[in-house]
């Protein structure tokens, strides 16, 4: 308990670090950053008047600011521990009235409401394995019957050889961006945060939690779009 909350403590305080340049930056960093964003968007269907979202570790607002391009009136509850990262969602969004803020941690938060869709953007590695599937678990009971989940994640290669070299090829790419040396040692820093899972694995543990259909729709190296739906 005591490492979950130190754990959980540096993760706040290392994105609350960058909450300044985060958007700039993640576009620097996911290489099919484009496709990542918009196909995750692209699963969320709106089958009824009103479309209720809830978006986990949701950061700056950056994949809620792309649900909305889509669904302008949706109802999206941001919830994120960093604090100063949600400032600049609040920023992001101050002209929006159906927007919720949730100061929390989403692992352990006991959600009352029901949603038509639950998504996430490059936040849920940072959990444990045991994390996850309790999270799946959450997820599934309080999605409405045919709601979605979307995971965009940062996902960990199937073997030792597939991981290193998917991880080559990612700082390449990273370094072709012209990004500063100093924030490459930063991203360096960051992913030893990072709790990876399979692509497999994790569609493993959304079966598990009572998603019958779940597939892995995208996947690019070491990031993939992951996604369940509840029958």
């Amino acid at each position: 308990m005591i490492y979950m909350i130190c754990m959980n403590q540096k993760i706040k305080d290392t994105f609350d670090s960058i909450a300044s340049k985060y958007d700039i930056n993640r576009k620097k960093l996911i290489p099919c950053f484009d496709a990542l964003y918009s196909i995750s968007v692209s699963l969320v269907r709106k089958t009824s008047p009103s479309l209720d979202v809830l978006d986990l570790g949701a950061g700056t607002g950056l994949l809620t600011s792309f649900l909305l391009e889509k669904y302008d009136d949706a109802n999206v509850t941001l919830i994120d521990m960093a604090s100063e990262m949600m400032d600049v969602a609040r920023g992001r969004f101050k002209d929006k009235k159906n927007i919720k803020y949730i100061i929390r941690d989403y692992a352990d938060y006991d959600f009352k409401d029901t949603f038509d869709a639950v998504i996430s953007a490059m936040s849920i590695h940072h959990l444990s394995h045991a994390d996850k599937r309790r999270l799946f678990a959450n997820i599934y009971n309080r999605l409405k019957p045919g709601g979605v989940f979307v995971n965009a994640e940062q996902v960990l290669g199937s073997t030792d050889a597939i991981e290193s070299y998917y991880k080559k090829e990612w700082e390449n790419s990273i370094r072709q961006t012209g990004l500063p040396e100093k924030d490459i040692a930063a991203w360096k820093e960051r992913l030893k945060l990072d709790r990876e899972a399979t692509v497999e694995q994790q569609i493993k543990w959304l079966k598990e939690a009572g998603f019958a259909d779940a597939d892995c729709v995208y996947k690019f190296y070491k990031f993939a779009v992951i996604f369940g739906i509840k029958r």
